[in-house]
């Protein structure tokens, strides 16, 4: 077999092998070395086709990759599974040629720089545009070891990015460097140097474990896991049936002292007008039960929609039925014992099942395409500022994070910002399956915690439903596939953490240094 084939494949099980959470992370920091020797000795070789071969040996990585970390996408669209892990391990292999074509220009001191800002330039780029997929952004694989990451507070997962990258690239010079002058005594020093790197952000990490102080006003939650199979009752169920077995879930845990009672996503999914939510039938019912407890909050998901006059399309977002023009929301409400209810649309979407990718232009030329996950598919509206829960009764708020969005850190800041003392995520991961896919998506959101430092309150329709605190830590939780309730007392703060205020600012950077690099590159002659 070939030698850069060999190569590849490599990097691509060291990369698949460090993901959580099944995975060793310590992995990850060896894990492109291989494939950046494979590209070298492409690029220094006599041979033609050179960007050919790097593209080539780049995807074949990155498909090992995403094959081995995503492919439980299968359990709810087979083809979903193939279009992600076909098209993420192309836009990588793409991201690594320009690595390559950059480094034929330029000198080892720049060219290297530029492949860590190009790839952190790319992870930005893909927790915004319509194809969004950032799963595999690279700092999520330390969500698993909450004790190496608790600076997270000041870099968010980019900072994870950049440890990786300065670890992988040391590395590589150090074998480049063996290559050619076989001195065991730098190979030792160059190694110790970048154990070093990955021991001094941990040791920093523990002492910021250790010295934390997490919030002093506490609340009381209980979270709901009702457990229904979405593809086979979830959504053959009447809401007000719903809602009846949602309080019978819930009144044996909750008490007067009781802050709050979280459901989870679209748990009533027989749309209702958002318009009319607060006449209906099933806030009814939930609304005499938290008559009961005048301090009570009660959060749950919800599937709304809108109709509209027939005639124009009134949004690119509407979709077209015989009854006329309709918008869906998924959405989250909470209700209190003012008889009030606050609501919440979800903004951050799935692809292919929630939201049509650059509808405007594919529309016309492919018709509706939407991927079929078990309920209602349809193209979803999305709500454009991030709104907080306020309880007035406690004076605090609470973040309603709605599935997907839990894995967008910035995205996440801007309820902070807002006001969130805590974050309660609402989901339903049970289009998965019992694979790595619910259990990655519950330990995405320990790094929310850190980068935030507040509490995760956490219902999960199948699990796992979660108690996370400050620092990252899951305190409590409620297995996959369980029915039940889950109880505690989580901390609440006001403060707003280095990462909060500032967001992304490392992505930021990389990407304004990756530009000025390329454009230096393609201005210069190659070598």
């Amino acid at each position: 077999m070939n030698k850069r084939i060999i190569l590849a494949t490599l990097s691509g099980l060291l990369l698949g092998l460090s993901w959580p959470t099944y995975g060793l992370a310590l992995l990850v920091f060896i894990g492109f070395v291989p494939l950046l020797i494979a590209e070298h000795e492409i690029r220094s070789s006599d041979s033609s086709k050179k960007n050919r071969k790097v593209f080539f040996t780049g995807y074949i990585t990155f498909l090992i990759w995403n094959s081995i970390t995503t492919w439980w996408i299968w359990y709810s669209t087979p083809f979903g599974m193939l279009f992600a892990i076909l098209v993420n391990s192309l836009l990588m292999a793409i991201v690594f040629l320009l690595y390559h074509i950059v480094a034929k220009r330029l000198p080892a001191k720049i060219h290297l720089v530029f492949l860590a800002a190009i790839w952190i330039a790319f992870e930005k780029f893909h927790l915004n545009w319509d194809f969004s997929w950032p799963w595999l952004n690279l700092g999520n694989v330390f969500s698993e070891n909450i004790h190496w990451i608790q600076w997270y507070q000041y870099t968010g997962i980019f900072g994870g990015s950049i440890w990786i990258w300065l670890v992988n690239i040391g590395l590589f010079k150090v074998v480049t460097r063996y290559n050619k002058d076989f001195n065991k005594r730098l190979l030792g020093i160059g190694i110790g140097k970048n154990v070093l790197i990955i021991a001094i952000p941990i040791i920093i990490s523990l002492w910021i474990f250790q010295k934390y102080e997490p919030g002093t006003n506490k609340v009381k939650v209980t979270l709901l896991q009702p457990n229904i199979d979405p593809y086979s009752e979830k959504y053959n169920i009447q809401n007000t049936q719903v809602a009846q077995d949602l309080i019978t879930l819930a009144k044996d845990n909750v008490t007067q002292q009781t802050d709050y009672v979280i459901a989870p996503e679209t748990a009533l999914s027989r749309g209702t007008s958002i318009k009319n939510f607060d006449l209906s039938p099933e806030k009814r019912i939930l609304q005499q039960f938290v008559n009961q407890y005048p301090e009570l909050q009660f959060i749950t998901g919800v599937d709304f929609y809108q109709q509209y006059p027939s005639g124009r399309r009134p949004s690119l977002s509407a979709n077209y039925y015989p009854q006329g023009w309709f918008d869906f929301y998924n959405a989250a409400v909470q209700i209190d014992y003012s008889g009030n209810s606050q609501k919440y649309i979800k903004s951050k979407l799935v692809v292919g099942v929630e939201t049509f990718p650059f509808k405007s232009v594919l529309e016309p030329l492919l018709g509706n395409v939407m991927l079929d996950l078990g309920g209602t598919v349809a193209m979803r509206a999305t709500q454009k500022d991030r709104s907080v829960f306020i309880n007035n009764t406690k004076g605090i708020s609470a973040a309603p994070i709605i599935c997907y969005e839990s894995i967008y850190g910035e995205f996440v800041t801007g309820y902070v910002q807002k006001g969130a003392n805590f974050l309660a995520i609402i989901t339903n991961d049970a289009w998965w399956s019992d694979t790595q896919g619910h259990k990655q998506h519950l330990s995405y959101a320990r790094l929310r915690a850190i980068e935030t430092r507040k509490s995760v309150a956490r219902s999960a329709n199948t699990g796992i439903s979660a108690f996370i605190n400050e620092r990252g830590e899951i305190t409590k939780q409620l297995g996959y596939g369980l029915k039940g309730t889950l109880s505690a007392e989580i901390t609440t703060n006001k403060k707003e953490t280095f990462y909060v205020k500032y967001g992304d600012y490392i992505a930021r950077i990389a990407a304004l240094l990756a530009v000025m690099i390329f454009l230096f590159a393609i201005a210069k002659k190659k070598k």
